[in-house]
């Protein structure tokens, strides 16, 4: 098998080495998908005996670095904690030491307090190339982080629950909601990849007396076939429609009454009296009221898989605040009540953090309703007997929730009151991923914005731009295909580009250009390494045998160097849970490997030369292929 053909290549440079004892005293490292690990074990045993210091203290304090110049690695002195000596001292008297003929490292470079690792380019080359080659899509995952016990995969994979993007039928698909599902459907890919079994939901916003508004709208005014053919357009017009008759019939009957007039039966038979006496009739299981709403339920789904399929997005489960029952939230309530959490104020109930819980906390979380006084539950109900039920139904080890910002505090007076209820270890198993908002959002027809109408506005406008070459154009098999393609790029790489708590504004002319840091770059990197290998026309079988000694130029072994890093990236990610730090890796990457191909000419070299700058580039072409599908995105061949 390559992988260990090519960790086995390094371990044979190594006398003291070998997997089974790397397993057993760094149980956290897997050089067989990973081989920087086997490279910071390497130092940490040769720097053992030369600074006096135990090497499985010197392993956990080993960094990568952000920079090629920096080095692959570098030791800080004063983390290992040495008394009575300087850490710039120490550092060059221990630079000094290090092998001069050590088989993966230069001779490292002191920098103050710091010590500087630069792997040697050959034998990386050597044993990284067959290894990405080899694993192919799964280079970089790390399918062991994900078992209950790495060392007996028996007994199976923890199980996360990730709930995200969750819109609500008849209502604008909104800026939130596609920051939601771009940054939910990242992590649900990231989790997936280090091998945790993970359930998808999306929880709709599909219960609550606007859905008897839209019934009595759709009664009036409702078209058969525009429902089929668009139903969360149709829906949407719909309540629009009869909320702005509501809003007006309520103003009218307000000016009524400050003239002095009796309401009482206007009220009583007006639009809001009536949606709400239709909610109720669903509640109580009125079985022509819950068909329609079920009909709209589930028209509104398809329509919403089409779109999700467009960004490679599917859903495990498409539950929503109508699977909640209203026992289950009877059962919660009356939970609540008997161990003193909930209190009554003038007929609404209610949870007063400042009583409950000591000093600052209680003070932060404040006064959350949740039921009014006219017996309605509110969300906070809903979502307590829901994630409690979610509990029951998965046993997941952990949950994330995919929610703006705007809703940190609503999240963090359910985690507590879950906590409250005394399911502590439940509590401590979800977190909330929080997010900035997008502004300046509108399409060119209105501000209303559908995920649909989103995706159609940047795909036009990526038609646009591709036009403009004409040459090029005419050698696109499907071009409107890859202009829609090319149009979620953009989206999904704008979004992810800065820091997920950041706001950002919506910009249609920067995120569609080929020019700078965007995702039409992203694709134009990725189909320009897939050229290479159409137009080299190497086998597979002299890739395979390919000698990669050659790859001695500098570009060259700046391009293996980044690779080597991506599987260290996704480790990295799973701790800052930040799409971009695997964006800022990947423009990186691109970066370096554009900047090489004047020097690493693959078609016109020698056929041996030729054959290991295409084994480098289709090792690129992978690792830059596995890091965008990561992302959601789907990468272009040409």
């Amino acid at each position: 098998m390559a992988t260990a053909s090519g960790i086995n290549q390094l371990l044979l440079k190594l006398d003291n080495l070998t997997l089974e004892s790397i397993a057993e005293k760094y149980p956290a490292t897997y050089p067989e998908t990973n081989p920087l690990d086997l490279y910071r074990v390497h130092v940490s045993e040769v720097l053992a005996p030369i600074t006096g210091v135990a090497a499985e203290k010197i392993h956990p304090v080993i960094q990568w670095t952000n920079a090629l110049d920096k080095g692959d690695f570098t030791l800080p002195v004063p983390a290992l904690r040495i008394k009575g000596a300087k850490p710039d001292v120490l550092g060059a008297e221990w630079a000094a030491k290090f092998p001069e003929d050590d088989p993966l490292f230069e001779k490292p470079v002191p920098n103050g307090p710091f010590i500087s690792f630069f792997a040697k380019g050959g034998p990386l080359a050597q044993s990284l190339i067959p290894m990405i080659r080899k694993l192919g899509p799964e280079y970089g995952r790390n399918r062991f982080l994900g078992l209950k016990d790495p060392k007996d995969p028996s007994k199976g994979k923890k199980r996360i629950i990730v709930e995200f993007s969750s819109p609500n039928i008849a209502k604008p698909f909104h800026a939130g909601h596609l920051r939601s599902t771009i940054i939910g459907s990242f992590l649900a890919n990231l989790y997936e990849g280090a091998g945790w079994d993970v359930v998808r939901i999306n929880y709709l916003g599909d219960w609550g007396k606007q859905y008897g508004l839209l019934a009595l709208a759709y009664e009036r005014y409702g078209d058969e076939e525009a429902l089929k053919r668009d139903p969360i357009d149709h829906l949407f017009r719909l309540y629009v429609r009869i909320n702005a008759e509501k809003e007006e019939e309520l103003a009218a009957i307000e000016a009524k009454k400050k003239e002095g007039q009796d309401v009482t039966e206007l009220l009583a038979n007006s639009l809001d009296e009536q949606a709400r006496g239709y909610f109720r009739k669903m509640t109580d299981k009125d079985e022509a009221a819950l068909a329609l709403w079920k009909r709209f339920r589930d028209l509104s789904i398809v329509r919403y898989k089409a779109t999700y399929a467009r960004l490679n997005i599917k859903f495990d489960e498409y539950s929503g605040e109508s699977q909640v029952s209203e026992e289950a939230m009877e059962k919660v309530a009356k939970e609540m009540a008997e161990k003193g959490i909930t209190k009554e104020d003038q007929g609404a109930v209610l949870v007063d953090f400042t009583e409950l819980l000591p000093g600052k906390e209680g003070k932060r979380l404040g006064k959350a309703v949740l039921r009014k006084r006219d017996g309605t539950a509110l969300y906070l109900t809903r979502d307590i007997a829901e994630l409690l039920g979610r509990y029951e139904k998965y046993k997941f080890d952990h949950m994330i929730y995919v929610v703006a910002s705007q809703q940190d505090l609503h999240l963090q007076q359910l985690f507590k009151i879950i906590e409250l209820l005394g399911y502590k270890d439940i509590a401590a198993r979800c977190q909330h991923i929080n997010f900035g908002l997008v502004q300046g959002m509108s399409t060119r027809k209105g501000t209303v914005k559908f995920l649909d109408d989103i995706l159609r506005d940047c795909a036009e406008h990526m038609h646009e731009v591709m036009r403009k070459n004409e040459a090029k154009y005419s050698q696109v098999e499907d071009p409107e295909g890859t202009a829609d393609t090319l149009g979620i790029s953009s989206v999904m790489t704008q979004d992810m580009s800065g820091k997920r708590g950041n706001n950002y504004v919506f910009d249609l002319a920067v995120m569609t250009s080929f020019e700078g840091d965007t995702g039409p770059y992203l694709q134009y990197a990725h189909t320009r390494l897939s050229s290479i290998k159409r137009r080299a026309n190497v086998s597979d079988e002299e890739l395979d045998n390919a000698d990669l000694s050659l790859l001695t130029e500098p570009h060259a072994v700046n391009v293996v160097r980044l690779l080597a890093q991506w599987p260290d990236v996704f480790q990295n990610t799973l701790r800052t849970l930040e799409p971009t730090t695997v964006v800022t890796y990947l423009f990186r990457l691109t970066h370096v490997i554009s900047s090489s191909y004047d020097q690493l000419q693959v078609v016109g070299s020698e056929p041996a030369v030729k054959a290991a700058r295409m084994a480098l580039y289709d090792a690129a072409r992978i690792t830059v292929g596995n890091c965008m599908r990561l992302l959601g995105l789907t990468p272009l061949e040409r």
